[in-house]
Order: structure tokens, then sequence, then C-alpha cells
């Protein structure tokens, strides 16, 4: 599949998009994450992460916001934009947190990620945020690659429970 933004749109998530986001949500992160995980964690997270009702519940939020990439009609990624009061760790009015930035396999490689994570920057600046952070697990050495490509910079860290472990995130953070 070739792709380029221009074929690629963005749309911000309605209530009957919830169920292709939480298919593609699942997908997603197993595509991402299986690799270096057991099974039974990787399982244990989308039981309590990437249920129907936990995504309407962070759908409902108003200090969440979620981003929809697709195309030829079918969606290939979307982010999670985090307003402080949704935010975990830093909760600081001046920054938007990008919570999750996925997109299918299929597309990796091919822009989809830099127009989300460019979106995402946009929706900051649009909300007069100051910067925008997130965490990655420390051993998705190709995310953190293309964070850091993205100008953004370690800045601590943070545990993440993962099925019957404790993982690290790196914070990083980049200026708007």
């Amino acid at each position: 599949m070739s792709l380029s933004t221009s074929v690629v749109s963005l749309r911000k998530a309605e209530f009957s998009d919830l169920s292709d986001l939480l298919e593609i949500a699942q997908i997603s992160f197993v595509q991402a994450f299986t690799e270096g995980n057991t099974p039974e964690n990787v399982q244990a997270y989308l039981s309590e992460a990437f249920t129907p009702i936990q995504l309407e519940k962070e759908w409902r939020d108003p200090g969440s916001t979620f981003l929809l990439a697709s195309s030829g009609g079918k969606l290939v990624g979307y982010t999670k934009v985090n307003l402080a009061a949704a935010q975990s760790d830093i909760q600081d009015p001046e920054s938007l947190k990008v919570a999750r930035l996925y997109t299918l396999e299929e597309v990796w490689g091919k822009g989809v990620g830099q127009f989300l994570l460019d979106a995402a920057i946009e929706f900051a600046k649009e909300k007069g945020k100051t910067y925008v952070w997130l965490g990655v697990w420390e051993h998705n050495a190709r995310a953190i690659r293309f964070y850091e490509k993205n100008g953004f910079k370690a800045f601590g860290t943070h545990p993440f429970p993962f099925g019957d472990e404790i993982q690290l995130d790196w914070l990083m953070r980049l200026d708007c």
C-alpha cells in the first residue's frame, strides 16, 4: 500500500465511530506491542484498556479528543490527545499529552504517524498550549526514534503497569 498525506484524511471521532475505533485500537496495539511482551500481558492490557466501556468513557471525557486518520475510506490510524484534566503524571494546563498514537502495521513508514503527530501538535497550538508531551515504552526504539526525529526530548520516566509486570516509559516533550 502506498500512501501520501494527500490521500489521508483526518477527522475528530464521533460516537458512531467507537466500534471502528475500538477495532483499530486493538489491532494496532497488538501489532505494536506483541514483540518483546508475553501474549498474556498483551491480552491483559487489551482487556483493561481497550474495551467498549473504557473507550466510550475516554471518548466522553471532555479533556480527551480522538483524531482519526483514514485512507480510501478505511481507518488506518488514530491519536488520542488529552488536555490537563485528563492527563496522567503532569496535568499542566499549558500542555497537551499525546496519550496514544497508533497506526496499522500496513502503513508503518508511509507518513500516517507523522500526519497524526502533526495534527496533535497543531491541535495543541490551536488550544494555546506551550508544549506537547507523551510517554513511550523504553524498549520501543522505533517510536523513540520517530519522536526524537520530531524534536521530542526525554525529560523523565514513569512506571507503566502492563499485565503482571511494571514497564518503564520515557516521558518526552516538545515545545510548541
